[in-house]
């Protein structure tokens, strides 16, 4: 996984990117409003039959392994004072994809950034407006770098292929003093705009060609005589 970090409102939010999609902590984003117990904040969220459905809406729309009949059991659950449902009870039970959990330094909870979107304006809707902000701004940068380098990639081919070129002329041009053009030189004559036959810098307005006075040729024939 690709991990970045973002800083909202003074607050690290961490950023992973898993299989091409983007997943945001819930953790981090938590701590804006309970640093001490981020988690307790992820599971009264959860708790809402809102929350629940809006889950199990994303699930039915990106994920075609998703358990429906363990989603209606939680759905019937949800709302009461009784109903607790944790990020991990919630993935092992319905094998949802949209929440992820991790252990380690980048330990967790993380979600997709359509969920972690609707977990934020939950949270704090000044807190959401500046984390889409800086996630756009972010994602812009990226593509930027990402233009910058396909150009550098782009004119790199450009001289490689230059080079070649003009490498391919100079050995067809000895290939042609040794005696007789190769099947080479005749190919980057044409690539160069020269004629097909004859010398390779045999221009097609300038009839010049620097081993016309080889034997047999027209040029020292005339001398010849």
């Amino acid at each position: 996984m690709k991990k970045r970090i973002m800083t909202v409102m003074d607050r690290e939010i961490v950023l992973l990117t898993k299989e091409k999609e983007d997943y945001i902590s819930l953790t981090d984003i938590a701590r804006h409003k309970n640093p001490l117990e981020p988690k307790d904040i992820v599971q009264n969220w959860m708790r809402s039959k809102t929350t629940i459905e809006f889950l199990g809406l994303w699930e039915k729309l990106h994920n075609p392994g998703f358990k429906g009949v363990e989603f209606d059991a939680f759905m019937y659950q949800a709302g009461s004072n009784s109903f607790v449902l944790s990020p991990s009870k919630w993935i092992g039970s319905t094998q949802a994809i949209g929440i992820i959990t991790k252990a380690g330094n980048t330990g967790g909870t993380y979600a997709h950034k359509d969920i972690a979107f609707e977990f934020a304006s939950w949270v704090s809707v000044e807190f959401k407006l500046y984390l889409i902000k800086e996630f756009q701004r972010l994602k812009e940068d990226e593509n930027s770098r990402l233009r910058l380098e396909w150009n550098f990639q782009r004119t790199l081919a450009r001289v490689n292929y230059r080079i070649h070129i003009e490498y391919g002329l100079v050995w067809g041009y000895r290939q042609t003093m040794a005696g007789g053009q190769s099947i080479q030189g005749r190919q980057y004559s044409r690539l160069r705009g020269h004629r097909a036959v004859g010398c390779p810098f045999q221009s097609r307005k300038r009839q010049f060609c620097p081993d016309s006075s080889r034997p047999g040729s027209k040029s020292a024939a005339a001398a010849a005589q």
